[in-house]
């Protein structure tokens, strides 16, 4: 199975402790999330009804600006295991080094899959596929270099899981119902701070929604995640807020660790990735204060981190990376 972040229960089994003891910053999520609003009883016990998914789909493609169709999903994840399905296997093209769930669902798909270093190398492929900003170097790529680029592969895949926070990358708005060659992912919960609900949206062109749609069935999403992201994604002010102090923290992080002599690999303002030459060390520093970094086994010197939100996660932080060997 593919690693990934979130394991919190590898740490307490590898190191004991709690989920209360430790801070997990082995993610990308939002450390404070959107207030939950109220939820009303029939989320719970009827159906999803086609008016509230319409609503909900509405919403979603006001806040990301897209002018063609959109889907509403549990979570990414479903929509990176459905795609693959959307044409017979060929040959599959990913930018990486990347979230590695989409080389998993082509190759279960029985696709041919490819991961090249740039954006010119996916040229040709039947599928390609970009995260933007990537996970985990935050590598970023403009919307009109990806546009081009969705002209020469059979359809391009552009996975904004991580573009609340870099809104002018967003190639939503280049969508219409017409479009063929191009699909957004986006997350919400990651942003929000909610990856409990499972929501994700995908914005593309009438044709491959629909065909989405059909292999999603006919109840994609839950009750509960329907009422709170419709009313969510509404929220202009928060969205905006949120960026901003993001912002601020994710550069707080980097001077901790630049400070201990990290190198800043990348990121975005969800998460930061280092390079470390004492790697070791500062994984062993940082656990000793319960804190759950996210290393890479195909890059030994990296660790990403998530961001801080207490006062009292930021003082653990900054005491495990000013102590010696870190």
């Amino acid at each position: 199975m593919p690693d990934h972040g979130g394991n919190l229960d590898e740490a307490i089994r590898l190191h004991g402790g709690s989920r209360k003891t430790w801070i997990d910053l082995s993610t990308g999520i939002n450390p404070r999330p959107y207030p939950l609003p109220a939820i009303p009883d029939h989320a719970w016990s009827a159906l999803p009804t086609r008016n509230s998914i319409d609503k909900l789909e509405t919403a979603a493609g006001r806040a990301y600006g897209t002018g063609g169709c959109t889907l509403a999903m549990s979570g990414v994840q479903s929509a990176i295991q459905l795609i693959p399905r959307l044409k017979p296997a060929g040959q599959a093209r990913i930018l990486g080094p990347t979230y590695n769930e989409h080389a998993a669902a082509f190759e279960a798909a029985d696709w041919r899959v490819e991961h090249v270093s740039t954006l010119e190398g996916l040229a040709g492929a039947d599928t390609a596929v970009v995260v933007n900003p990537n996970n985990p170097d935050g590598q970023r790529h403009e919307p009109d270099a990806l546009v081009e680029l969705s002209y020469r592969v059979g359809l391009l895949v552009v996975d904004e899981s991580f573009c609340d926070v870099a809104p002018g990358l967003s190639v939503a708005s280049r969508i219409g119902t017409e479009t063929a060659s191009l699909l957004v992912q986006r997350s919400f919960g990651k942003f929000y701070g909610l990856a409990g609900i499972r929501l994700g949206f995908v914005m593309s062109g009438s044709g491959t929604v629909d065909a989405l749609r059909r292999l999603a069935g006919p109840w994609p999403v839950s009750g509960p995640a329907i009422a709170v992201a419709t009313t969510t994604l509404s929220d202009d002010a928060w969205r905006i807020q949120t960026i901003r102090r993001l912002e601020r923290d994710a550069s707080r992080l980097d001077r901790l660790a630049l400070r201990a002599g990290w190198r800043l690999v990348g990121g975005t303002p969800l998460f930061r990735t280092y390079e470390i030459d004492n790697m070791d060390e500062a994984r062993k520093r940082l656990i000793s204060h319960r804190v759950w970094p996210r290393v890479f086994p195909n890059r030994p010197k990296w660790l990403r981190l998530g961001i801080p939100c207490e006062t009292e996660h930021w003082l653990r932080v900054d005491e495990a990376l000013r102590q010696p060997g870190c």
